[in-house]
């Protein structure tokens, strides 16, 4: 924390203490460069739930390619993170949640935790106690029918034949979101082949069963989120004595195309750059035969590789990394703290950007047509993806906060990589307005009951969140031209407000990601800051601050908990709502005020804040993330904002973001 002097001085009568301010904004300053690779660009851990250092373990038992140093590792961080209730929750203090219990328990016994030790008892009587891991979702039983623990009549019928379907199929994979398509594609190899894990210590979890699975006929049931639930069911169980029956020459044909479809995706980054078709890619090669030395296997499991987080005591494994996401985001906040009358090393800073703007634009992707050209043929690529390397799968959030930046940064210098990323964007906004992150008009929304889909996230429609980005970007530009693409967007987003004023956030926790999102746009697009949608919105965020000045949400908020509410304050959140009032003009407000004297308070003697509930989601739910970059470079770009209004004594913000 700051030393008690300068805490004491933080608000005055009249409002916070600019020294203050800029005493914080300095010390970010700094302690954000100091964290800029080499190259130019950040890159911050990214932390998701027990579900994926346990499925990383769980991988190298089923290949027997078992690192046992770091096995144990990653033991320590999957105690560490056991829930007072006995098992594994999907954020922090959430609540029980089966799935990543039984992944993780599994996982711990494979590492060669004793069934009797306390945490293991623990975790056995609470998993058994929500009905056993027979109760457990589709992906873990998955994991357990590759180990034999449960029959493949536990799992969903998905013949691998649905490879063949073409793009106005009902079933085809060109009506899935990116992650679902990629996460498939080997699944369906591994489902028609039905391996069985090496396992070579002879593994297994049957006393996390609450009956013999050999006797369980009622694997493939409700509860159901639409009438479609139960259609879907009938079908699954009329399939079942039709798939074997499949002739030969068609399955052979439909598992080659599943192998181009996979092939030709492939890169440094790993199917997907994600953990789970990473991890399948590699037992997909097992089952086919393809040796370990194989260049593919060997890219493969490097990628797998990629993804550790190895410490001195613990490990685990990411779900994904962020480098181009963070990298924009980093800077923006350094471009804003080194900007108007209180810049905070301008040159010094000017030259990290402009390696930042260099690395970003040797990324940007312009001769790939990844599978977002399914539903526009004629757009020339032009985005960037979130990881290191995914050139099929680019998304349109990271494309305009580069954008944003790049224009912030030397509009003249990145012209053409501004102007490919603006072609792009403009082409990928669904019918309806908004945008999905990576897809047009992914929103069969019948799909996401099918059996497979029980996490309910089977697609990729259009978001607020993304969809503001996008404003926000072609706003900046200021194109007339693009009025048009910009009005319909406005026009989706206050459809979606919340009656209580708010919007949702599908990828970041949760109203008040949305909110600031969505205002920050409002504002670059020239919505009156009277506009009653605003006006609302602004009255939900300073209801929801917290008598610290600061504000907080709970993840528990996607689960139906009250949006805008956490049991503490947090940097990041607290952030965000003052970043979203000063674009509407609130700088001088009392929740302003207090807002930034809680984000220098907060500051430790190094520059840095602290927090440790998880801040994003993957899917609502299922799967959520903690971006351990957020707590930097976004009370960063709070403040420095704060200042650079301050000192020009004007209100208004120019950017849109």
């Amino acid at each position: 924390m700051l030393k008690e002097s300068s805490v004491s001085k933080t608000l005055s009568r009249h409002g916070i203490d600019v020294t203050v301010v800029e005493q914080a904004v300095k010390a970010s300053h700094a302690a954000l460069g100091r964290r800029q690779k080499g190259d130019g660009h950040w890159v911050f851990e990214l932390e998701a739930d027990a579900t994926i250092p346990s499925e990383y373990v769980l991988l190298g038992h089923f290949l027997d390619r078992i690192d046992t140093a770091l096995e144990q590792k990653i033991g320590v961080y999957l105690r560490r993170i056991q829930g007072d209730h006995g098992g594994w929750p999907l954020y922090q203090d959430g609540r029980f949640d089966l799935s990543a219990s039984v992944k993780a328990y599994f996982a711990l016994k494979m590492i060669g935790d004793d069934v009797d030790a306390p945490h293991m008892r623990r975790a056995r009587a609470a998993i058994l106690q929500h009905g056993g891991a027979e109760r457990s979702n589709v992906f873990t039983r998955i994991q357990l029918a590759l180990y034999g623990e449960v029959p493949w009549d536990a799992v969903p019928v998905m013949p691998v034949e649905l490879m063949l379907l073409p793009r106005k199929a009902f079933f085809s994979i060109w009506n899935m979101s990116y992650w679902s398509r990629t996460v498939i594609a080997p699944l369906l190899i591994l489902a028609a082949y039905k391996p069985l894990a090496l396992n070579p210590r002879g593994v297994h979890v049957q006393e996390l069963f609450k009956r013999p699975p050999a006797r369980i006929k009622d694997w493939i049931r409700g509860p159901y989120r639409s009438v479609w639930g139960r259609v879907f069911t009938y079908l699954d169980k009329a399939l079942r004595p039709i798939v074997p029956h499949i002739p030969r020459s068609l399955h052979e044909k439909a598992i080659r195309e599943a192998v181009r479809f996979i092939e030709k995706r492939l890169s440094g980054g790993g199917l997907g750059a994600i953990y789970p078709s990473m991890a399948n890619v590699l037992m997909m090669y097992r089952v086919l035969g393809v040796p370990d030395d194989d260049p593919r296997v060997v890219q493969a499991w490097e990628a797998v590789q990629g993804l550790l987080v190895e410490k001195e005591d613990e490990a685990y494994c990411q779900p994904c990394v962020s480098p181009v996401w963070d990298t924009a985001l980093s800077g923006l906040a350094m471009l804003e703290a080194s900007s108007g009358a209180g810049a905070v090393q301008p040159a010094e800073t000017k030259a990290a950007l402009e390696k930042a703007a260099a690395w970003l634009r040797d990324r940007q992707i312009l001769d790939v047509k990844g599978d977002w050209a399914i539903n526009a043929p004629d757009l020339r690529p032009g985005g960037w993806a979130f990881q290191y390397e995914n050139d099929y799968y680019p998304d349109v959030d990271d494309t305009a906060v580069v954008g944003m930046l790049l224009h912030r940064i030397d509009p003249e210098k990145n012209r053409v990589a501004i102007e490919r990323a603006r072609e792009w964007i403009i082409g990928m906004q669904s019918s309806n307005g908004g945008w999905g992150a990576f897809d047009i008009d992914n929103d069969l929304e019948a799909l996401n009951h099918i059996p497979f889909s029980d996490h309910g996230a089977l697609l990729d429609p259009p978001t607020v969140d993304v969809s503001a980005r996008c404003i926000s970007f072609l706003s900046q530009l200021g194109h007339p031209e693009d009025i048009g693409v910009i009005r319909k967007g406005l026009d989706y987003i206050r459809s979606e407000q919340e009656e209580s004023g708010s919007w949702f956030g599908r990828w970041g926790t949760n109203y008040i990601y949305g909110t600031w999102s969505v205002l920050c746009a409002l504002n670059i697009a020239g919505v009156s800051h009277d506009d009653p949608m605003v006006q609302r919105a602004v009255a939900w965020l300073e209801s929801v601050q917290n008598e610290d000045g600061g504000w907080g949400e709970d993840c528990a908020s996607y689960e139906g908990a009250p949006q805008g509410v956490y049991k503490t304050s947090l940097p990041t959140q607290t952030a965000w709502a003052t970043l979203g009032l000063m674009a509407v003009g609130r700088r001088d407000s009392e929740a302003v005020q207090r807002g930034m004297a809680y984000l220098a308070q907060q500051q430790d003697e190094q520059g840095e804040w602290h927090e440790a509930p998880y801040n994003a989601v993957g899917f609502p739910k299922v799967f959520y993330l903690r971006y351990h970059g957020y707590k930097q470079f976004f009370p960063l770009m709070a403040l420095s904002r704060y200042r650079n209004l301050t000192s020009s004594n004007s209100g208004q913000v120019e950017f849109g973001f």
